[in-house]
């Protein structure tokens, strides 16, 4: 007997694997594999990798033939293998997504891009980054699972050979993450292969000292208790076939990290570990496993409260098994599982042991998952739904980490649906679990039928009756009732939105005082342009910046009305016209030459404060158009060398007014026009003509020519415009009026 370690065989994925090698190790499990496509995967990365080396010295082809290997140990299909040679070769080389897309499949593009994605976001020591990418992350490997099985792969012959990375800062950095992110990840979807091998490898370059430390011990361990152990297997094994029951046992030792992490959550000492070593005794039937643990307990002590029964209520990834803890010969206790061939398979590759024929093809058969006790796939859902709750990547990485360390507890609803939840879990927590909304109205729970405080911890074989109100609105230290990342994104989100709604109240009763204290009549519909001018998306943005302080309700009115801090007392009526007679008064510029006419553009009626520009008719003159002048596009590249750079003088911006034109859609009521004139008036303009250009049962478009100080000065009697009741919306023309229908 020996004490194996369940890795995946490094020493099977030698540098210069070939694609005989990788062919045949598939062929074992997938006879009816397509061995061109794997060829021509291989030689096309072989030959796109061909320049690169890696930090050893040995070509990079080496790397993705590894990584190819191990997912053939996994015994992956063909199109997650070839992703395996191909995983580097659009980041790393000229290849592109439609090369691989045309020479092998969409199917692998897709599952390279999907790596590849993952492969640009690897997560720095900025915690916010690593908080970004992560979530980034979680969206990738809802698509397909497969592409964060290449990943854990690709991670895994990283880490074997992380040691020759020369900086030891790097190596720490990239084993801490491998640690937090990726093992967690692999035990999630089962793969425990992998992630035991990650924890290890990580721990070694994480925590040098200690990884030493509990190595020696083992070793000493393992010399002194050899004998009984070996001792414990044969007697399992002559014990089994007495009763008959076919089987084959094998020893485990318990990993290092697993060690190192027991001693510091429990604070106990190295040799208080009960289960440094435990024997797998693969049956035939889950009814032998009963049976051959009714054989281990008649003939050694069980030690109480060690008895785990993982058939009858699995973990969450499906992981089943009988555990007990016996004391064998010299006191030796040996932890012992009892599975099925199946179990040990789920146990041991997780998500990848559901990959077998379905009919004539190979893949991911989820019918075998689900009757295997459910979808491992299901465990992923939970980043996705604290991902819904929204909040920042800080908050998103701090609940994750709490759903992927947590050891469970398995709770029951009154209906008998299993509910599993980390130790400590509350009763808030079981009702997030249940659902979202259950959670928003929990104002009590029942657990086993008597009435318990919220802040109870939860036991194995509970049954919680969760008791609700009415109110969505969560009572002061909420958030610490619960201890799952999920039902705290789900309480920050509910508190925020709680927050937003009492700030909008509070912001749209500021707008609508600080209206009234302008002597002006608030309407929302009338905010487009003042919610342009502070760069907010909607006026419900706009009240919760008001209301939380963020602009003043002085702000709020000058954007809303530009022209109300004007110091000019007079009315436009009282000001010099700017006309073309008089053009040379108010516009100047190199190129206006003695004696030649200026004339204003009627498409585009230019105001001081506007940009200008003049072109050169001939035989007519100068004329002036905005530099946005929608009739300026259809000049030729020649007329364009005529364009003369023109600006405003002082006199144009200080005693004349201009003539702006404002098209207007108005509700077809009693009053309407003189509501219009009302508010032209009371901003200090003048309305010098007035034209029906449409007119229909309930709405006319009207066009107004309004004498304003200036481009402002219009901004802002046009704010004032679409506050009236009337108007259905106003704005400045850039054409000539239409004839009236």
């Amino acid at each position: 007997m020996s004490l194996a370690a369940p890795d995946l065989d490094p020493k099977a994925i030698e540098s210069y694997t070939t694609a005989d090698d990788l062919v045949e190790r598939i062929s074992k499990y997938y006879p009816t594999v397509n061995a061109d496509l794997i060829r021509r995967a291989y030689d096309f990365a072989r030959e796109m990798h061909a320049p690169q080396k890696r930090y050893s010295g040995e070509p990079y082809f080496a790397h993705v033939a590894s990584v190819a290997m191990i997912l053939a140990d996994l015994k992956m299909d063909a199109a997650t293998i070839c992703t395996g040679l191909l995983h580097d070769t659009v980041e790393d080389t000229p290849a592109t997504l439609e090369d691989l897309s045309e020479q092998f499949s969409p199917e692998i593009a897709a599952l390279v891009d999907g790596v590849t994605k993952l492969g640009q976001m690897e997560l720095g020591s900025n915690r916010t980054k690593q908080a970004e990418n992560f979530q980034k992350l979680v969206v990738a490997i809802s698509t397909d699972i497969r592409v964060l099985i290449v990943k854990l792969c690709d991670r895994l012959h990283n880490m074997r050979t992380l040691h020759h990375i020369p900086k030891p800062e790097k190596r720490e950095r990239i084993a801490t993450e491998t640690l937090e992110i990726y093992a967690p990840l692999a035990r999630r979807i089962g793969i425990n292969r992998i992630c035991v091998e990650l924890e290890d490898l990580s721990f070694r370059h994480v925590n040098p000292a200690a990884f030493e430390s509990v190595s020696m011990r083992l070793t000493e361990l393992r010399e002194s208790r050899a004998e009984a152990v070996a001792e414990v297997s044969q007697v399992i094994t002559e014990k089994l076939e007495e009763a008959g029951i076919q089987g084959r046992v094998f020893g485990r030792e318990k990993r290092p990290y697993s060690i190192w992490r027991k001693l510091e959550r429990k604070g106990t000492v190295f040799d208080e570990i009960a289960d440094i070593y435990a024997f797998r005794l693969i049956v035939e039937e889950p009814d032998d496993c009963y049976r051959a643990l009714g054989v281990i307990h008649q003939n050694w002590r069980c030690v109480p409260e060690r008895f785990r029964d993982f058939i009858s209520t699995p973990k969450p990834n499906n992981y089943r098994s009988l555990h007990t803890t016996i004391v064998g010969p010299q006191n030796v206790r040996v932890e012992i599982q009892i599975r099925t061939e199946e179990m040990d398979a789920i146990a041991e590759s997780g998500v990848a042991a559901h990959w077998r024929y379905k009919g004539e093809s190979y893949g991911y058969d989820a019918d075998s998952a689900r009757s295997a006790g459910g979808d491992p796939l299901e465990r992923l859902r939970p980043f996705l739904e604290i991902l819904e709750q929204g909040g920042d990547p800080d908050e998103f990485l701090e609940h994750a980490k709490l759903e992927m360390f947590a050891d469970q507890v398995y709770c029951f609803t009154p209906k008998g649906e299993l509910i599993a939840l980390p130790i400590g879990a509350t009763p808030l927590d079981f009702a997030y679990a249940v659902h979202t909304e259950l959670g928003h109205t929990c104002i009590g729970a029942k657990i086993n039928g008597r009435d318990r405080p919220l802040r109870t911890r939860l036991k194995n074989g509970d049954v919680v009756a969760i008791l609700r109100g009415g109110l969505r609105q969560p009572p002061a230290g909420w958030e610490e009732l619960a201890v799952t990342g999920k039902a705290r994104a789900a309480i920050r989100r509910l508190i925020r939105t709680t927050e937003k709604a009492e700030f909008e109240g509070i912001g749209r009763m500021l707008a609508e005082h600080a209206f009234e204290r302008e002597g002006k009549v608030f309407r929302e519909k009338g905010l487009e342009d003042a919610l342009a001018r502070l760069d907010f998306s909607s006026p419900e943005e706009l009240y919760q910046a008001l209301g939380r302080g963020r602009i003043t309700s002085g702000e709020f009115l000058d954007a809303a009305f530009p022209g109300r801090r004007d110091s000019r007392q007079v009315d436009a009526s009282e000001k010099d016209l700017i006309r073309d007679e008089k053009a040379r008064l108010y516009v100047r510029g190199r190129g206006l030459t003695p004696g030649i006419s200026i004339h204003f553009s009627e498409c585009c009626s230019p105001l001081p404060g506007d940009r200008i520009v003049g072109v050169m008719v001939p035989d007519k003159g100068v004329t002036i158009h905005t530099i946005d002048c929608e009739s300026l596009s259809e000049h030729d590249e020649d007329a364009m060398e005529r364009w003369i750079d023109l600006g405003w003088t002082a006199e144009a911006e200080e005693n004349a007014v201009s003539t702006a034109r404002v098209n207007a859609v108005m509700h077809n009521t009693p009053g309407a026009l003189a509501e219009i004139a009302k508010a032209v008036g009371e901003n200090r303009g003048n309305i010098a003509n007035v034209k029906t250009v449409k007119r229909a049962r309930d709405f006319f478009e009207m066009q107004f020519d309004i004498e304003v100080f200036d481009k402002r000065h219009l901004a802002n009697i046009i704010s004032a415009l679409k506050m009236c009741g009337s108007v259905v919306s106003a704005e400045r023309a850039r054409g000539e009026a239409e004839e009236a229908d």
